[in-house]
């Protein structure tokens, strides 16, 4: 080998395959960790190329002892100047980099052990000018280390596109720079570099980048760990959002994206940035606006509506309501309903506006609802603030003075009453009520207010709270406390947070307050507004004796002692959420709870996973208690409080540990879904597995996605399934469709029917022989006129990618259904478990939402007629023998894309299948016409075929051979 080829080769061989280009200023502390996480790649031929940005303090200093101690793989460079930003020191990098692609990191950031390997492998195999990994966001300094992937859905599957606009989402989404390698003869080819002396850089070279790329491939892994310390003296170039220059940068980087976006014709990505603009960036200041002085205020409207001017009304359709509602608002420059807005944007759920009724829509404000788009902005209908009870909603209330004076503070403010829902004459009574945020003796404060009163659209109060005499705080310990109203409606409590945004509380000065640990730990109360504009307080010393004792136990509590007694208390909180955990209480229920005694007599019931107390558990519930059976009921429930639960039954939490009691020494389970699949079943217990309908669409191994399942997936399915005892199937169906999908042996099967529809079989038995048709009291409970037909609406839910329930929309005007039907027809609207659906006012008396009724038979047995799609209640409502419309405007997609049917509905609904709206309306206007003689025959084939066990009796039954041995 000759001098010149020797010499090729080292050349070949020193060239590293990636640099890493790690800028810095000021972050002489932190720069090492960056540096060594690079070094620390399982990638070797990597390179640090680290450039500082002028830096006051030693950071330079640091950067060139790393690179002389590794001289081979670190060097440094220093700008002459500082820039004020990013994007100086990373073009430098780019021209001093020597390796075949470019990564760039953070100073306070670190890469991923394995990101240089993972990118360089799929730029390589892909030939792909840009790879884009997941980056994962790190608040440093909360106490368990947050982490949140940065737009995860883009990386759920490694993916290569050829443009941009196969995958807007990238663009519009993920701005970052730093979670990307780009080869390096790309960018200089393309002559990419990163905007100088203005912030958010990152915008406008992301976007140059993804236009620019021939190629770009995404991989799912984390390549990126971006380290946010939210509680920090020194915020961030992109978190200084109270200073209007920052707002200037952002919007001059949106100005230069949208320039480059029109000169290459992508009006579609364009659109798409908008969107995100409305959602993200704008959202971002204005949740900030409240806090901040009207000089800012004006001037960040002059600045955002010069560019609102030039987005696409449609965008505004594509974003969350209040988003929406407050770019509107700011283009109006109405501040009295903005600044609320705003709030409510921050605090999600919290309702700011007193909100107005017009033509049976419920908007925001009373104004602006004189043209198309602001009645179309403004509408906020869909959130149900009318329907919602009153304690469930969470209302503004708005600090309007303070005063303090020694250990009492002076104070008023006002609740928004929305659409008057607090009637004047309703019995008032307010209290403040103090909590610490780290509560560590459980105590609170709640003080009463000497004045509450209604104000129209507002509920007004104030008071005088002696703070030193109520409020005594541990001390250091406790040292923030949030500040709560609590406003007493007649017999409802409504507790509020206090909003403080505008208030002048740094001239109020602090409050003189008396911990229990002494004044000589802490001895006053500093207002404070929190991040989300809401009134605290700081414990704090400004004593000369509680400075130097504060300043003394800080020092003690970072010393050796404090650390091992901190790291002892870390070790007892995280064995007592280890023994709350899933996994803990499946290891108690197996080797403790399972070694008890079975009791006898004792019945666990369950209804759609404790959700409900309905369906065929409720009904051998209720037979149980008709005939007098001796028996222990246990009754398990969802959530954090029981509804509509029997008063003659213990009532257990799902997943409590008296919950797994109980199952574990129950003589019978008794439930209609499936009690918790890790849960083994006791040899000496019954199950009872009454289920909750008939099958249309495949269950169980006939479904796609159990047959895709892993075989461990589907051994534990399976062992789960065969803890049944008995099977409840109502016809030969079943046997076919739900007990083979199951897998099911034979004997399992119990062919009575189900419970729940004995009182349907009853009903029809009733009217067949007495020619009648009795409604009962839920018609006058839900004030339905006796002159009119009740049609109830039953759909199931949908599911999207991966199984999500998708929320309920209805697909079709309800307000056209009450304009058309209204006078002679009701509609009731029941959604699936799963759902919800708010109506608008205008149909109030004509359309009605049934949903929260858990048990659906009384609904059907009130219904002269049903619309359903796919739901089971179809079967059960076919023993009535009434008319029934099937509205299957998805029937394709529901019938083939999602999980498959064991029939074609079109070919065996015993009623009109409808698949558009006007289709639908017009079988509604003939229903009386064809109801009886187009599908009376039908019905009864039905029946026959899907509900032949379904007789009247099955509750007896299984009482009678389960419980009172008159049936064995």
């Amino acid at each position: 080998m000759g001098v010149s080829e020797k010499k090729e080769k080292w050349i070949e061989v020193q060239v590293p395959d990636v640099s890493v280009v790690v800028i810095a200023y000021n972050d002489a502390e932190r720069l090492p960790t960056a540096v060594q996480s690079v070094l620390d790649q399982t990638l070797h031929s990597v390179e640090v190329v680290i450039v500082d940005d002028c830096s006051k303090d030693s950071t330079f200093e640091v950067a060139r002892a790393l690179a002389a101690k590794t001289p081979d793989r670190v060097r440094a460079f220093q700008l002459p100047e500082n820039s004020g930003g990013c994007g100086a020191p990373r073009n430098l990098g780019i021209k001093e980099a020597a390796g075949t692609y470019v990564m760039f990191l953070d100073s306070d950031d670190v890469l991923e052990r394995n990101a240089c390997r993972n990118m360089l492998e799929a730029a390589e195999s892909t030939g792909s000018d840009l790879v884009s990994g997941l980056c994962v966001r790190v608040t440093v300094d909360s106490r368990k280390k947050k982490t949140a992937g940065w737009y995860p859905w883009i990386y759920a599957e490694t993916r290569t596109i050829d443009s941009i606009t196969e995958l807007p989402d990238l663009l519009v989404f993920d701005t970052l720079s730093t979670n990307k390698c780009y080869r390096r003869g790309f960018l200089l080819d393309q002559g990419l570099e990163f905007p100088v002396g203005i912030h958010y850089e990152d915008l406008l070279f992301s976007a140059q980048a993804y236009i620019a790329a021939s190629r770009i491939t995404l991989i799912p892994n984390h390549v990126y760990y971006w380290n946010v310390q939210e509680r920090a003296a020194s915020k961030s170039i992109s978190n200084r959002r109270h200073e209007i220059a920052n707002f200037v940068h952002r919007m001059t980087i949106h100005r230069r994206v949208d320039a480059l976006l029109e000169s290459k014709g992508y009006e579609d990505l364009r659109y798409r940035k908008d969107i995100k603009f409305l959602k993200h960036d704008l959202a971002l200041h204005l949740r900030d606006l409240a806090l901040l002085d009207q000089d800012y205020q004006r001037e960040f409207a002059r600045l955002a509506n010069e560019y609102l001017a030039g987005i696409s009304p449609e965008a505004y359709s594509e974003v969350q309501p209040l988003q929406a509602i407050c770019a509107f608002l700011l283009t109006r420059e109405d501040w009295e309903n903005l600044l609320p807005a705003t709030d409510a944007l921050t605090n999600p759920g919290r309702i700011t506006s007193p909100l107005v009724e017009r033509d049976g829509r419920i908007y925001w404000c009373d104004r602006h609802l004189d043209g198309e788009e602001g009645r179309a902005i403004l509408d906020v209908t869909a959130a149900g603030h009318h329907t919602k009870p009153l304690t469930s909603l969470s209302l503004g209330n708005k600090l309007t003075s303070y005063e303090s004076a020694g250990g009492s503070i002076k104070l008023s403010g006002r609740v928004v009453n929305p659409l008057g829902r607090i009637a004047p004459d309703a019995k008032l009574g307010a209290a403040l009520e103090f909590s610490a945020r780290r509560n560590v003796s459980g105590k609170t404060a709640r003080i009463p207010l000497t004045t509450v009163r209604h104000a129209g659209d507002h509920i007004e109060w104030s008071g005088v709270v002696d703070v030193a005499r109520a409020v005594r705080p541990l001390g250091v310990i406790d040292a923030v406390w949030d500040v709560h109203l609590v406003l007493t409606v007649g017999e409802d409590e409504l507790r509020t947070r206090v909003s403080a945004g505008g208030t002048p509380l740094d001239e109020a000065g602090s409050v003189r307050i008396r911990p229990r640990l002494t004044t000589l730990v802490s001895d006053r109360f500093v207002p404070q507004i929190t991040p989300k504009g809401n009134l605290s307080y700081v414990l704090t010393a400004e004593s000369k004796v509680a400075v130097r004792t504060s300043a003394m136990i800080d020092g003690a509590m970072h010393g050796q002692p404090a650390r091992l007694a901190k790291s002892g208390l870390h070790r007892l909180v995280t064995a007592k959420r280890n023994l709350s955990s899933g996994e803990t209480k499946i290891r108690v229920y197996h080797e403790l709870y399972s070694k008890l005694p079975i009791k006898k007599g004792l019945v666990v019931f369950e209804s759609h996973l404790g959700k409900q107390y309905s369906d065929s558990p409720k009904a051998i519930y209720e037979e149980m208690r008709r005939q007098g059976v001796k028996f222990e009921a246990v009754w398990s429930y969802a959530g954090a409080k029981p509804t509509g639960f029997p008063k003659d039954a213990t009532l257990v939490r799902r997943w409590s540990r008296q919950y797994l009691r109980a199952l574990a020494q129950a003589e019978f389970w008794i439930d209609n879904q499936g009690f918790p699949l890790a849960l083994a079943k006791r040899p000496g217990t019954t199950y009872i597995q009454t289920w909750h309908g008939t099958a249309l669409k495949r269950m169980g191994f006939d479904e796609p996605g159990t047959k895709a399942r892993g075989l461990g997936a589907q051994a534990s399915f399976q062992k789960a399934l065969d803890r049944f005892d008995h099977f409840l199937i109502r016809g030969e169906h079943d046997r076919r469709t739900l007990a083979k999908g199951f897998r099911l042996r034979d004997e399992v099967l119990l062919p009575v029917g189900y419970p729940r529809n004995d009182e349907l079989a009853a009903t029809r038995a009733k009217e067949a022989e007495s020619g009648v048709r009795e409604r009962g009291p839920l018609a006058a409970e839900l004030g339905i006129d006796p002159e009119k037909k009740v049609l109830l609406y039953a759909p199931t839910f949908r599911a999207g990618p991966g199984g999500k329930v998708q929320a309920f929309q209805a697909p079709f005007s309800v307000e056209e259904f009450a304009e058309r039907f209204g006078d002679t027809h009701t509609l009731l609207i029941r959604t699936h478990y799963l759902n919800n659906v708010t109506l608008p006012p205008s149909v109030r008396g004509r359309v009605v939402d049934v949903s929260s009724h858990h048990d659906v038979t009384p609904l059907l047995a009130l219904a002269d007629g049903l619309i359903t799609d796919y739901s089971s209640v179809m079967f059960d409502y076919g023993l009535l023998e009434r008319p029934m419309i099937f509205f299957t405007y998805d029937y394709d997609e529901y019938a083939q894309e999602n999980r498959g049917t064991y029939f074609d509905l079109k070919e065996r609904a015993p009623g009109p299948v409808v698949e558009t709206e006007e289709d639908l309306f017009g079988a509604v206007a003939r229903f009386d016409e064809e109801a009886d003689a187009k599908y009376v025959a039908a019905r009864q084939r039905f029946n026959t075929e899907f509900s032949e066990y379904d007789r009247g009796d099955a509750a007896r039954r299984i009482v009678a051979k389960f419980f009172t041995g008159s049936g064995k």
